[in-house]
């Protein structure tokens, strides 16, 4: 759900921060007030493309932002996604924000940290769509369409994308291994050479991170074997030395002791720290005792590092890294040499992971032409009480040839509609009129939310902007169209911009939209809401 939008230096606004609420929102006011920044701004905290144009005058950049609630649903999804983009979650809401630059340049936040627009796309599905003339078509892709039927019919793709996977992961294999014969021998021969070089190398896990300290102690050893032996000659040796001096106070505190009890515990305490130099000052001259100044063997430490590091560099960027690959190349040499029973293997594997992925696909396949009987009359039915007299279909097609699967099964569905009776049936993404799409994506909607809500399933999205679904229409229809939001406003929350009163009474939150004149600047009012839809209140 929307929960908030600010906007700062975009258009006409110079500072706005418009708190939404759950059902239906209306957005009223006169031409040219104002009413599309808002979802022009949205769109772009979608993933829309940016424009310079929309900075307000004399300002550097333009900044969006909103806040939105994640419903349980969608928790797991937009978690991962934000995990994979290496995004910080917050709690149940995703912070985003997007700043257009006058240099053309742009910045995109999520959740406050950097984040680009390709993430904000991903995301888009599962904050809110936009529905509108030129948005929805843009929107209404084949993943999309396939994700209606099956929230309507309550579809879950689980399986079948991890039987795909599996299934998908068997056939790269077998694909490696059946490369032409030129292909083979080349990638033998360089398996071979990089798994003599790692192996003839014969590293050890930590080896660099040992030579680099060796090197330094080595490189620096006439300076530490100095540095430990005037550290162990102020602590030990000689009648100046840190014991030296522990014992010769020793001495007279225990002379205080024969008149003074309390000075015996000052006396042990002294004994222990005596004992402890001692000790660190032997433990100096046993280290400094171990120093070999040898060039010889300083240079066979840098040529072993060098080595290591070449490695690192072509087989990296870690040591450990290095080792990885080399136990990988000597695995898919192994199976290299035990191709035919290898593939044979594999090939049983495929077989197998194939049935499974057809047992899953098949079972949904068979959901979506059911689903899609049912709801093509209810969505036609919907349709037509909205002033469109139209015919309205489900076409689900596809085969289970292996070129048609995916993740999602191998179903391909079409919504077609005949707007004017006689007239052929059409994609509904080629509809004309932005105002006849707007309203059979109500008609969709609500059939689908109802449908998933009678199911007790919970929609991915809940978030969804209604514009131009007005156009053309009034009277009875108007009232029809009003009544249709409301039924979705309850299981969705709804953005709407309308100029009609008919709808505007369904409102369960009414903003009205004003443009005024301060200080010699035009400037979008302020955004006030109506909670019941008797009393409308503009705050300007």
């Amino acid at each position: 759900m929307l929960v908030e939008l600010r906007l700062e230096n975009y258009a006409v606004v110079d500072n706005l921060v418009v708190e939404f609420a759950p059902g239906l929102n209306l957005l009223t006011g006169e031409t040219g007030a104002g009413k599309s920044i808002l979802i022009d701004a949205l769109a772009l905290l979608l993933g829309d493309k940016a424009s310079t144009e929309v900075i307000r005058s004399g300002a550097d950049k333009a900044t969006v932002g909103a806040v939105f609630e994640i419903e349980s649903g969608a928790e797991k999804t937009v978690a991962q996604i934000l995990e994979n983009n290496g995004i910080d979650q917050e709690d149940e809401s995703v912070i985003v924000r997007r700043e257009i630059a006058t240099g053309g340049k742009g910045r995109v936040f999520i959740n406050n940290q950097p984040a680009t627009v390709a993430v904000l796309r991903q995301l888009a599905p599962f904050l809110a769509t936009i529905h509108a003339q030129n948005e929805t078509l843009l929107a209404f892709d084949a993943a999309t369409r396939l994700r209606l039927l099956d929230s309507f019919a309550n579809i879950q793709t689980d399986a079948t994308a991890e039987a795909f996977s599996k299934w998908k992961a068997v056939l790269s294999r077998i694909t490696e291994l059946e490369r032409d014969e030129k292909d083979r021998l080349r990638l033998l021969d360089l398996w071979t050479f990089q798994a003599r070089e790692i192996e003839d190398a014969k590293l050890q896990a930590g080896e660099d991170e040992r030579l680099e300290t060796e090197k330094r102690v080595l490189a620096n050893a006439e300076k530490i074997h100095s540095a430990a032996m005037n550290a162990f000659d102020l602590l030990y040796e000689g009648n100046a030395s840190t014991s030296a001096s522990l014992r010769a106070a020793q001495k007279h505190i225990e002379e205080l002791a024969r008149y003074e009890s309390k000075f015996q515990e000052t006396m042990a305490t002294l004994e222990t720290a005596r004992i402890s130099v001692e000790d660190v000052g032997a433990s100096l001259r046993d280290y400094a005792g171990g120093i070999e100044a040898s060039a010889e063997h300083l240079a066979e430490v840098e040529d072993r590092l060098a080595a290591i590091d070449r490695l690192k560099r072509k087989y990296g960027p870690t040591l450990d890294d290095v080792i990885k690959h080399g136990s990988e190349v000597a695995q898919k040499l192994s199976e290299m040499e035990n191709k035919d029973e290898v593939l044979r293997q594999l090939r049983t594997g495929l077989a197998q992971a194939a049935e499974r992925y057809l047992d899953a696909a098949r079972v949904i396949s068979r959901k979506r032409y059911e689903s899609a009987r049912k709801l093509e009359k209810l969505v036609e039915a919907e349709i037509n009480d909205l002033a469109m007299k139209s015919s309205f279909r489900i076409e689900v097609s596809g085969t289970d040839e292996e070129t048609n699967w995916t993740a999602a099964g191998f179903d391909q569905v079409v919504y077609a509609i005949s707007t004017n009776p006689g007239e052929p049936l059409r994609p509904m993404e080629e509809i004309a009129s932005g105002g006849e799409l707007s309203r059979v994506m109500l008609a969709l909607k609500a059939s689908v939310e109802a449908g998933s809500a009678r199911k007790k399933v919970s929609g991915a999205q809940r978030t969804m902007v209604f514009d131009e679904i007005d156009t053309g229409i009034g009277g009875r229809a108007a009232e029809a169209v009003g009544k249709k939001l409301k039924s979705l406003s309850r299981f969705s929350q709804l953005l709407c911009v309308t100029h009609l009163p008919q709808i505007a009474t369904f409102a369960d939150h009414h903003y009205l939209i004003e443009k005024k004149a301060v200080g010699g600047r035009t400037r979008s009012g302020r955004y006030g809401a109506m909670q019941t839809r008797s009393r409308p209140v503009c705050l300007a």
